[in-house]
């Protein structure tokens, strides 16, 4: 083995895979907090409760210093808390720093693409969406105004706007309010008159794909989340989650859960 004192440049194809094995033994050790990491992008999810921030504060006091073992330098103009609360009377929490830096606290936040709002609604991440989907209608009309086929329009749709329509739908696709739907719809009846036949509605992209993350969960008993997918003694259908809230049940899970046992 031997040790080096470069790291690897950006760009390179083995870049991201040299990055990930050296921030391997990055985690959390308590059960209470997440430690998400996407390429250079670390997030760290804190459940508290009973006001006791203890754990959050303490593993985020650990990823610095972990940091600063391994000459990895925490950008903290670029780092933000968000604080996700829904009791009637939340209490001010103190501010998080990092070295010795305050850390701001927002509303909302940009994770791996999608707008995440503190009150978990996704109106701005619906916004956002349909400003980047609207500005490539631009070239797809322009494409058609070049007498293009109709499947290479289709083609470019799919890998163009639907991309941007359905990215992570999964995810907020299911919470979004009735007049989000309409708006993100519209743009698909947009795109249909320029294509001039008839596109897979974004319910039904919805649907389909969380089918399809729910079969490949089942089928992988490593996942984290495989232990949600139960099934009854019958074994035909899985136990359905209990949901206290709407919010809960509009989520991945429980419609995931559903979908499975409506087929």
């Amino acid at each position: 083995m031997r040790t080096t004192s470069t790291g690897a440049p950006q760009g390179c194809v083995l870049s991201p895979l040299v990055f990930s094995l050296y921030t391997n033994d990055c985690t959390s050790t308590d059960p209470a907090v997440k430690l998400v990491k996407f390429a250079d992008d670390t997030t760290v999810i804190g459940l508290i409760k009973d006001g006791d921030e203890s754990a959050y504060r303490q593993q985020v006091e650990q990823l610095e210093l972990w940091c600063g073992r391994h000459n990895l330098g925490l950008n903290t103009l670029k780092t933000v808390e968000m604080i996700v609360d829904f009791r009637k009377h939340s209490s001010p929490q103190l501010p998080l720093t990092l070295s010795n830096c305050p850390v701001s606290t927002v509303e909302t936040f940009k994770f791996l693409g999608i707008t995440v709002s503190q009150d978990m609604k996704w109106e701005v991440n619906t916004i956002s969406i349909l400003k980047r989907a609207r500005q490539r209608m631009y070239f797809l009309r322009l494409l058609r105004k070049h007498g293009l086929p109709q499947e290479v329009l289709r083609q470019f749709y799919t890998a163009v706007i639907e991309s941007i329509l359905c990215s992570s739908i999964t995810v907020w696709f299911g919470a979004a309010t009735k007049k989000d739907k309409i708006r993100l719809q519209r743009t698909v009846r947009m795109a249909e008159k320029i294509v001039g036949s008839a596109l897979p509605t974004l319910e039904d992209v919805h649907t389909a794909r969380i089918k399809t993350r729910a079969r490949k969960i089942v089928l992988d008993p490593p996942h984290p989340a495989h232990h949600l997918f139960q099934l009854l003694a019958s074994g035909r259908r899985y136990r359905s989650m209990h949901t206290k809230s709407s919010r809960h049940l509009n989520s991945f899970f429980p419609r995931a859960i559903n979908s499975l046992n409506s087929h």
